[in-house]
């Protein structure tokens, strides 16, 4: 039998940094208590990470990389409102996975430059695929909206799923943490953002999402 190699220490920095920030909020976590946990030295987690910062940064290069890979249109074909309903999913599952960042926006954009700029980024990248998707639909006469509508439904889109999270922090904060009550949160999140997009779908699509729409219900029931 082949045994897998272990984990480099680099990368199991990484791994508990994010679960303790998702845990515990960024702010509540030293590089002291990351190498407690990992039981290493301070000296060890330096070699490789320069400060808290620095594992932040690479935390995020992270989520980057698969918003890039998981969040796009389908390049074979024009988009349906299943592929609405996965796109939201999947941004929703990123959220979640990286949700320190979400919970923490404000204090860590206030200082840290580099998350800043990128943050912008992907807020733009989210609201170009959400805007595309939406002209998918158009172009299938599956929704009916004119181009300002459309850019508002991609931002709308975006900024309900950016700050849901915090948004459910608010309402269950000593829920936060349980898996089983943010997994609802998260498709209570996923179905208002779909709910958005309703009044614009026709036809058969319309149909399909009154559909999905009874299936979320149920489940949150």
């Amino acid at each position: 039998m082949q045994h897998k190699a272990p984990r480099r220490t680099r990368e199991r920095i990484l791994e508990l940094s994010l679960r303790l920030f998702n845990e515990f909020g960024e702010p509540n976590i030293t590089t002291t208590v990351i190498a407690e946990e990992m039981n290493i030295s301070p000296g060890n987690l330096y070699y490789h990470f320069r400060n808290k910062d620095d594992i932040v940064n690479s935390l995020f290069a992270q989520f980057e990389a698969e918003i890039g890979r998981m969040l796009a249109v389908p390049a074979d074909r024009r988009p349906n409102i299943e592929d609405v309903w996965l796109y939201l999913h999947l941004m929703f599952e990123l959220v979640w996975r990286y949700r320190f960042f979400y919970r923490d926006l404000s204090d860590l954009l206030s200082r840290n430059r580099k998350l800043e700029l990128h943050f912008k980024q992907i807020l733009a990248h989210k609201t170009k695929v959400a805007q595309q998707l939406c002209m998918g639909l158009r172009s299938d006469q599956a929704l009916e909206a004119s181009d300002h509508e459309i850019d508002a439904l991609a931002t709308n889109i975006v900024v309900v799923a950016t700050y849901w999270l915090s948004y459910e922090y608010v309402r269950n904060p000593r829920k936060y943490t349980e898996q089983d009550a943010m997994a609802d949160a998260l498709a209570r999140g996923c179905y208002q953002v779909l709910s958005l997009l309703g009044p614009y779908l026709r036809g058969e699509t319309h149909l399909l999402f009154e559909k999905l729409s009874e299936e979320y219900l149920k489940k949150l029931k």
